[in-house]
């Protein structure tokens, strides 16, 4: 009997009794008793105690002594310990919140853990040369693959994936095809390719099929895309963009871009299949690029940023962090990778000579691989108000599509082109030299398509005229002085918005809402001086991903030197990333593809190749569904590990993926 007998002994459950005995039978029984009191013990542990406890189990125990009983239960599944474990694990900000419509900390931890692409299903190896890119329809049950080899390929997107179409477009005289789009009712599949020609040709050619049969694909219609690295996308359901280059004096052109019929197929000349979008002006040898459609529902006169925007431009510059640079040598890899920009041959198809005695810096004094003065950090820095206005997964395109989750009809009545939804058109382009850094935006306002052509005067009446003028003397005004922009600016259209963020531009994507635009850059210099346009600035090897808010038209995020290029400027070829409900991914020169969160901005995986990934594209339905596409001649395709359990893949072999964050957690 304990001789204390306090109240607080009351609360112990059973105490140990002392026996006193001679026998080995009375030893043992006092042993037993000390046990069983031993094991009682634990419920006496404050709630506190036993939850510190609970934490500095690894995961995997933490779950395990969960089953034991209720109050372990309770413990095992707290919210508060769950939350450091998460902060601990990913290495995120303590202060930022659990993610709007998450359930819980310990959901989150699961779904990052457990619920990314990790596992590699299938490598398809359908391409013989390398793959450029891969776009996902819609509805999530096929993705296409252009390549080198000069094919396009349509793929069945279930488990496993099979070939369903392919197109030899060099039967059209194209030498590769390199981008691919379906349109929103996934009837037809926009593909972009480079024409064989010179070395120093810009020709391209968008072809559109149709990719809703059961048997085969039909081409549907041809256009002329000029330079090729326009791409070209979809303006409506039946409608898509194509662009052409005019250029009217040494380094200045004109970028037109022209709305198409995807069906061309007329009952009479008088009918037109093309129209005329806008005009834009270029200067210093650069043009419009990479151009793409974002649906704006959010968009009206009240809250239109371009109304109360400055006219100025905004520079994006780079952080203020020291840059110094290393004299290791750059390894140029001169056949990888996408097509390269058409005006890398701008260099040697110009001859100007610029005055020595203006002071420049030099690019021969630079070495092209730099070494940052900054910390590993792979995480994509977001402004607070990024954070308060996530909607989480469904909330937002609810809101801003509700037609997304059923494909639209083609043949269902409704307004070809879409005037009801806002949009911006969203290019690259450039000022300061040809490469491209700087973001161009137009917003598109009301847009017809003839239903007939003009026929204009006719040739008695044009015979008039002339005869006319040439009796008044009124003879052709002489040519303009095309350098001089404010003398012509009323002969182009004007863009509404540029962003200059101040590196070489290798890639954008929008998100699925279309709220936000994820670019890649490789940065320039800080304060480096561009005299010459003709000879770029050095670009950085490690690619900056900045978001662009399309609802302010400002930055609201970055993320820096996370992956690699190595490429110089001059050589410099496009690295597709995409966006997903939760993950952002992105291809790399350094045989990588990469995977970020988006609320958190945590970078979690990288997924092998053996050459450049080039292109990257998550299953629009299914977020736990990535493919990458190579130089390495493959497509690989990348399951979650509770979907590859589902599907039966044996994930027990798997090598070729790599978690980003290292913890003592298992």
């Amino acid at each position: 009997m304990d001789p204390m007998g306090s109240a607080a002994a009351a609360n112990i459950p059973k105490k140990p009794k002392i026996y006193v005995s001679k026998s080995e039978s009375d030893k043992a029984h006092v042993k037993d008793d000390y046990d069983d009191d031993a094991e009682d013990l634990w419920w006496t542990l404050p709630q506190l105690v036993l939850t510190e406890i609970f934490w500095l189990l690894p995961v995997k125990d933490i779950l395990n002594a969960g089953l034991t009983c209720r109050r372990w239960y309770e413990i095992a599944n707290d919210d508060y310990l769950w939350k450091r474990k998460f902060h601990r694990h990913f290495k995120t900000d303590p202060c930022i919140a659990l993610k709007p419509g998450a359930v819980s900390w310990k959901s989150e931890y699961e779904r990052l853990t457990f619920g990314i692409p990790f596992v590699q299903s299938q490598c398809l190896k359908g391409h013989v040369h390398q793959v450029l890119h891969v776009s996902f329809s819609h509805n999530g049950e096929m993705f296409s693959t252009c390549s080198k080899d000069g094919y396009v390929i349509i793929w069945n997107a279930g488990h496993p994936c099979t070939e369903k179409y392919s197109q030899n477009m060099k039967k059209f005289n194209w030498k590769y095809t390199q981008y691919s789009q379906f349109n929103q009712s996934d009837s037809l599949l926009l593909v972009s390719g480079v024409h064989f020609g010179s070395p120093h040709s810009t020709s391209g050619e968008i072809a559109v099929f149709t990719v809703d049969g059961n048997v085969e694909s039909h081409l549907r219609c041809r256009v002329i895309n000029r330079p090729y690295d326009i791409f070209g996308t979809w303006f409506s359901d039946q409608y898509l963009i194509s662009g052409d280059l005019h250029w009217l004096a040494q380094m200045v052109s004109t970028s037109i871009l022209w709305l198409n019929k995807a069906n061309q197929e007329v009952d009479s000349e008088h009918v037109p299949i093309m129209n005329q979008l806008y005009k834009f002006y270029n200067r210093n040898a650069s043009s419009v690029r990479a151009i793409m459609m974002a649906k704006c529902p959010w968009l009206d006169e009240s809250n239109d940023p371009l109304i109360t925007a400055s006219t100025s431009d905004e520079i994006l510059e780079s952080p203020s962090d020291d840059i110094e640079m290393s004299e290791h040598s750059l390894t140029v890899q001169n056949s990888v990778g996408n097509p390269l920009s058409h005006s890398a041959s701008l260099r040697r198809a110009f001859h100007i000579s610029f005055d020595d005695s203006t002071p420049s810096t030099s690019t021969a004094s630079l070495s092209l691989n730099w070494s940052l003065q900054r910390s590993n950090d792979s995480t994509i820095h977001y402004l607070d108000e990024y954070r308060r206005e996530f909607t989480g997964d469904s909330v937002s395109d609810e809101s801003v599509d509700e037609e997304e989750d059923e494909p639209m009809d083609a043949s269902d009545e409704y307004d070809e082109m879409e005037n009801s939804i806002p949009k911006y058109l969203i290019f690259s382009t450039g000022s300061k030299t040809y490469t491209p850094h700087q973001i161009g935006i137009k917003r598109i306002r009301n847009i017809t398509f003839p239903k007939k052509l003009d026929p204009g005067p006719s040739l008695k009446e044009r015979i008039a005229a002339k005869k006319a003028a040439e009796q008044q003397n009124q003879f052709r005004d002489p040519d303009p002085d095309w350098w001089d922009y404010e003398a012509v600016a009323d002969r182009f259209d004007k863009v509404d918005k540029v962003i200059d963020l101040h590196g070489h531009i290798i890639g954008m994507a929008l998100s699925p809402d279309h709220r936000y635009l994820y670019v890649n850059t490789r940065p320039w210099p800080k304060n480096y001086i561009i005299t010459n346009p003709l000879e770029p600035p050095p670009i950085a090897q490690e690619i900056d991903i900045h978001v662009i808010d399309l609802m302010t038209l400002k930055r609201i995020g970055n993320m820096l030197r996370a992956h690699k290029a190595y490429t110089p400027s001059t050589e410099c070829f496009f690295i597709f990333l995409d966006v997903c409900d939760d993950y952002v991914a992105s291809g790399a020169e350094d045989m990588h593809a990469y995977l970020w969160d988006r609320y958190y901005g945590i970078s979690l995986a990288k997924y092998k190749h053996t050459d450049v990934v080039n292109s990257v594209a998550f299953n629009p339905k299914d977020n736990e569904m990535l493919v990458t596409t190579s130089d390495d001649f493959t497509i690989k395709i990348w399951r979650s590990r509770a979907k590859a359990k589902q599907m039966n893949v044996d994930a027990s072999n798997n090598n070729e993926a790599f978690y980003l964050k290292n913890s003592q957690d298992k």
